[in-house]
């Protein structure tokens, strides 16, 4: 391992994986360790245009003495080479293989026996799908920022002749690029270039996102299906949103404060869906990625993470299946 881009308290290491058609697949593993180890870990799956920078977020865990970890996804920021395109997949379970061998560093490799899985976005969508299927015994327990449970936008978008459509041109026409536009406002409320708090690649996360092709949709949508099928993720599940979305005009005021990506409705309604044990919290005034929100909403996060913390998976008498819990 060697220092990584976010300063030489956090080490990076390349996995490398299976080679595709476009060539050779690496993903990169970070790793932030506490003053004072508790022997716990965190393992962080980033969402779509997107990387991990969230150094708050490490920090906050590493204080708690959790050895914190996040994985950059095939195809993605650190990941991510010349010949590729960017964050594409047919498949949301291609990444089953480097969180398996993430998995097998933290636990194996560095002696963790209790770790917490955490994903925002479509990772908090690819999360629970790789631990539905793998069930780990290390995993004690999952923390899930604003993760991408069905479809946003029109009714017709969710219909079953849309779902039949998808299915169809992903398969004859996978990189055919769907045509969207995307405002820059969200990523200029987040770079510090734009008046924003956060410094990150923005080669790694532009600021007006990356080109979605319906072979990834279609890959999604099967991965909403599953989801909403029915997962039997055991161990207990917090699932952070914020209180309300906005697909209005844009501006300053409500990017900061309302999800602008995703229906955190639909968040809601398929949260019970992951698993047996979950608590679903919505955090007035928090925006997308709820640990980017302003500092006195990210405050009222943490605090709703360590009370939820302490509550269930801290306390060696609570077992996963002690009690369901939903709110």
């Amino acid at each position: 391992m060697q220092a990584d881009v976010l300063g030489p308290d956090y080490r990076v290491e390349t996995i490398s994986l299976p080679p595709d058609s476009e060539g050779s697949v690496v993903a990169t593993l970070v790793t932030l360790e506490p003053d004072r180890p508790n022997g716990r870990a965190v393992l962080h799956v980033h969402g779509f245009a997107d990387y991990f920078f969230h150094t708050e977020y490490a920090r906050w865990w590493a204080d708690r003495g959790y050895t914190f970890y996040a994985v950059d996804l095939r195809k993605y920021g650190r990941s991510l080479r010349e010949h590729q395109t960017p964050n594409y997949v047919s498949d949301l379970h291609e990444y089953f293989a480097e969180i398996d061998l993430a998995w097998w560093r933290i636990t194996q490799r560095d002696g963790h026996r209790e770790v917490i899985v955490s994903g925002h976005s479509t990772g908090g969508l690819t999360v629970p799908l790789w631990a539905h299927e793998r069930r780990p015994a290390e995993l004690t327990a999952m923390v899930l920022n604003s993760p991408w449970f069905d479809m946003q936008g029109a009714a017709w978008l969710r219909s079953p002749a849309a779902r039949v459509a998808i299915e169809r041109l992903g398969t004859s026409r996978p990189m055919r690029e769907i045509p969207r536009k995307v405002s820059p406002v969200y990523g200029h409320s987040l770079h510090v270039e734009h008046g924003g708090e956060w410094d990150y690649d923005l080669a790694w996360k532009p600021l007006e996102s990356r080109p979605v092709y319906v072979g990834w949709l279609r890959a999604v949508r099967r991965g909403h299906a599953q989801l909403h099928a029915g997962l039997d993720v055991t161990c207990p599940i917090l699932v952070l949103s914020s209180a309300r979305s906005w697909f209005g005009e844009q501006t300053d005021e409500t990017v900061t404060t309302h999800d602008i990506v995703l229906d955190v409705e639909q968040i809601r309604r398929w949260a019970s869906s992951v698993g047996r044990h979950v608590t679903s919290i919505g955090i007035d005034g928090a925006m997308h990625d709820v640990v980017l929100s302003r500092p006195e909403i990210r405050a009222q996060a943490y605090d709703a993470l360590e009370r939820w913390l302490g509550a269930w998976v801290e306390r060696s008498s609570v077992s996963p299946d002690a009690g369901d819990a939903h709110s």
